[in-house]
């Protein structure tokens, strides 16, 4: 264990006034850490892939994204429509990952792609998803080298790649998946959580898109 961690862990300790968990207590412990418990589920997400597939889009809708259910083949030329139709540049910032690399970008020649993370001037970021969520909506992204954070939060328009695979029931199916992708002591740094495109009520409680991160959210469902 690192000087840090020891410093951070001796402190919670202390606020506790107790010592180091030892015993039964120690041993239910890592119990619980070696076999996590699973929460409860929603009982409307619990269904056919196919009919999943369509309460994730229905939802995603509802929170104000937009959703196109495209093949594989189809993934290159809805960007670029996408882009056309809302009189965006053709060029965007897109996740360094292998997962990505399966679409034939070269397709769309108008269609200028850099790879890594987003800076200031991108306007608009390509990405995977770790999993969608059919009970919310809501897509969850895993950072990493190949998935930089800002990529979620920095450009106005964020465009997600989320095959039809990944998308699961509800939240305790997230965490399974995560650690069983990652394992024990290997989780991601971050692990964002997004539902529609950033938005605020704040002044006036009055809707206010693009608040927080992007104002614009579409989602490819791709077909497996």
């Amino acid at each position: 264990m690192s000087d840090a961690r020891s410093t951070i862990l001796d402190g919670i300790r202390r606020s506790l006034r107790r010592g180091e968990l030892t015993g039964a207590a120690r041993d239910a412990a890592e119990m619980r850490l070696a076999h996590p418990p699973r929460g409860p589920a929603v009982a409307r997400a619990e269904l056919p892939q196919e009919q999943r597939v369509a309460l994730f889009c229905e939802w995603a809708s509802f929170n104000n994204a937009t959703i196109a259910r495209v093949g594989s083949d189809d993934v290159p030329s809805e960007v670029a429509a996408y882009l056309a139709r809302n009189n965006l540049a053709p060029t965007a910032v897109m996740a360094p990952s292998a997962v990505l690399d399966r679409f034939d970008w070269a397709s769309q020649p108008m269609l200028s792609l850099r790879r890594g993370r987003a800076e200031a001037q991108d306007a608009v970021a390509i990405t995977g998803a770790f999993a969608g969520i059919a009970e919310t909506g809501t897509l969850v992204m895993a950072s990493g080298p190949d998935h930089p954070v800002s990529l979620n939060l920095l450009p106005d328009t964020h465009i997600v790649i989320l095959r039809e695979p990944d998308i699961v029931a509800g939240y305790e199916a997230v965490w399974q998946r995560l650690r069983e992708r990652y394992g024990k002591d290997h989780m991601p740094r971050t692990v964002n959580t997004i539902t529609g495109p950033s938005r605020t009520g704040d002044i006036e409680q009055a809707i206010e898109l693009g608040a927080h991160g992007p104002r614009r959210m579409h989602i490819l469902v791709v077909r497996e």
